[in-house]
């Protein structure tokens, strides 16, 4: 097998009793509330998060060169290469 292989199979078997024990903490424990409370708390947080990611993402990119000057260098470069 290779180590893909070995990866996928652990992250199979891994998910398989991530659900088993979800299932348990919800249906047969005593603790489902919680289980509930913390499940729907890690959703909004990833939600969240991953919101504040793409904003920090667009807060801190320089914008892009317009158009027209990028067609200006590119025309520049083109004449550069004529002359030589």
């Amino acid at each position: 097998m290779s180590k893909d292989q070995v990866l996928g199979a652990g992250i199979l078997v891994g998910s398989l009793l991530g659900v088993t024990l979800y299932l348990y903490l919800i249906f047969l424990s005593i603790w489902d509330t919680l289980t509930i409370k913390l499940s729907a708390f890690a959703a909004v947080t990833a939600v969240l998060l991953i919101l504040a990611w793409i904003g920090y993402t667009l807060a801190t990119t320089p914008p892009l060169a317009p158009i027209e000057d990028l067609n200006i260098e590119e025309e520049t470069k083109v004449g550069e290469k004529k002359k030589e």
